[in-house]
């Protein structure tokens, strides 16, 4: 699998994306899962954290380090 992309989306990516701290990051997903009703062991996809944000996809991918 070349060239694969993660699709989910962790504290870390946040950080750079944002520049915020690892805590902003945390309550940031936190409150993505809770405006998507997801429970908190699943994951937040970029595609839902880009359209949360305002932030283009490809741009929040090119921040996504494997």
């Amino acid at each position: 699998m070349k060239n694969s992309k993660r699709i989910c989306i962790y504290p870390k990516d946040i950080q750079r994306i944002t520049g915020k701290s690892e805590r902003h990051a945390r309550n940031l997903l936190s409150k993505i899962r809770e405006y998507l009703n997801k429970e908190p062991h699943q994951f937040v996809t970029t595609e839902e954290f880009a359209s949360f944000t305002g932030i283009k996809k490809e741009v929040v991918e090119e921040f996504i380090i494997d």
